[in-house]
């Protein structure tokens, strides 16, 4: 009985395994950061392509390219500019409305998104108006998270499931024609 204590206290004693109790501990922290960065990263891109896609159709708007868009092709124009939005003709929802120069107001309600998880798709609020009326433009892309279980993927407000929503305003004035 003392040999075989003596020879499980000797295996005990053993510091064979001290990188790899390291490694075991440190990797999926280290893990987690790399994946957190790279779904910040990718939420960046994606945000900074839908805001300057929303820019080149309203400046598309501005210069008179189409007067009088259908919410399809607007929507359309958006996704074409974007390119890094997955999906974008079902991701994407826009709000076209304008806004009260009497008392600056504007966006009565909270921002619609499109739910991949029903079936129901927002009511769009599509007013092309008049010329040199104050108009702004809401567009909200619903994408779903790279690594949703790891760092920023738990973080983010979702909006169903795995999605997230990326949001861009843009103001414009209808010019003369």
């Amino acid at each position: 009985m003392i040999r075989m204590l003596k020879t499980l206290g000797a295996r005990f004693a053993r510091e064979d395994g001290n990188a790899t109790i390291e490694f075991v501990i440190l990797f999926p922290l280290f893990l987690g950061v790399f994946a957190s960065a790279f779904e910040a990263g990718l939420l960046s891109t994606r945000h900074a392509m839908l805001d300057r896609a929303t820019d080149l159709a309203v400046r598309d708007l501005r210069l008179g390219v189409d007067p009088t868009p259908t919410y399809d092709e607007l929507k359309s124009s958006i996704c074409n500019y974007a390119g890094v939005i997955p999906d974008c003709g079902n991701a994407l929802h826009v709000e076209l409305e304008t806004v009260d120069k009497a008392n600056w107001s504007f966006r009565t309600g909270q921002i619609q998104c499109i739910d991949r998880e029903e079936d129901i798709t927002p009511v769009v609020s599509f007013s092309p108006g008049v010329q040199h009326e104050m108009m702004l433009i809401t567009v909200c892309a619903v994408v779903e998270t790279m690594i949703p279980v790891t760092g920023l993927g738990l973080k983010l407000p979702k909006i169903s499931g795995d999605d997230y929503a990326l949001i861009t305003m843009s103001a414009f004035v209808n010019e003369p024609s």
